[in-house]
């Protein structure tokens, strides 16, 4: 049906913000068994690369584009991080409480959410949950800064690179994120019982396959 462009209207007026609830997982084997709560996250920043064209001539006209591969990558910054990242941080304890540095890193998986507002519910409207796959944290400066009278806790912060995992029928990806608006509360509530855990299994990251068959079958019983 046709119809004039109508900008603005209640409840249209959307915004994302925030970053909670973030979870980690060690990669073994590449699968993620277990997971643990990360606390103190404050910002994650994602900084997808790649895309980007380059054309081609023949003829005396140009021919067409060749895209290069989109790759993801992000950086996290927290006041701390839990034991469990000690070997993606390049970290090995050779005794209770010693830890040596410069080891080999361990990748890992990450979830996360962020909040969904809009004009009419505000913060109440919805969230996203984010999956990372196939991370790699690089090295991270710390700026140990003597106390003063305006005292800060130390933000600590890393560069992620990723490697894409499978997906079936599509392009291999490093990201996967629900809608909790648009999937409804039924598919979120599957996936989240297995990202986060529940009172039947600990917390774990589900690879795409897995996931598109947590999806049908949340929707069929729906």
């Amino acid at each position: 049906m046709a119809g004039k462009l109508v900008w603005d209207q209640s409840g249209e007026r959307l915004y994302e913000t925030g970053v909670s609830q973030c979870a980690l997982y060690p990669m073994v084997s590449g699968a993620y068994p277990k997971g643990v709560a990360w606390n103190g996250i404050t910002a994650i920043t994602e900084s997808p690369s790649g895309a980007e064209s380059t054309p081609m001539y023949a003829d005396n006209i140009k021919y067409l584009d060749i895209v290069s591969t989109e790759t993801y990558a992000a950086t996290i910054e927290a006041y701390m991080y839990p034991d469990e990242f000690k070997p993606c941080n390049g970290e090995s304890e050779i005794a209770d409480g010693v830890v040596i540095g410069q080891q080999n890193r361990q990748k890992f998986g990450l979830c996360y959410k962020t909040i969904l507002g809009n004009d009419t519910d505000g913060e109440d409207y919805g969230y996203e949950l984010h999956l990372v796959y196939g991370g790699l944290a690089a090295p991270a400066e710390e700026a140990h800064n003597s106390k003063n009278e305006s005292p800060e806790g130390m933000t600590m912060s890393w560069s992620v690179s990723t490697t894409p995992v499978e997906v079936p029928g599509k392009k291999p990806t490093a990201t996967v994120t629900f809608n909790s608006v648009k999937v409804g509360e039924k598919v979120m509530k599957a996936i989240e019982d297995v990202v986060y855990g529940s009172s039947a299994a600990e917390a774990r990251l589900p690879l795409p396959s897995e996931l598109i068959e947590l999806i049908s079958t949340a929707k069929a019983a729906a």
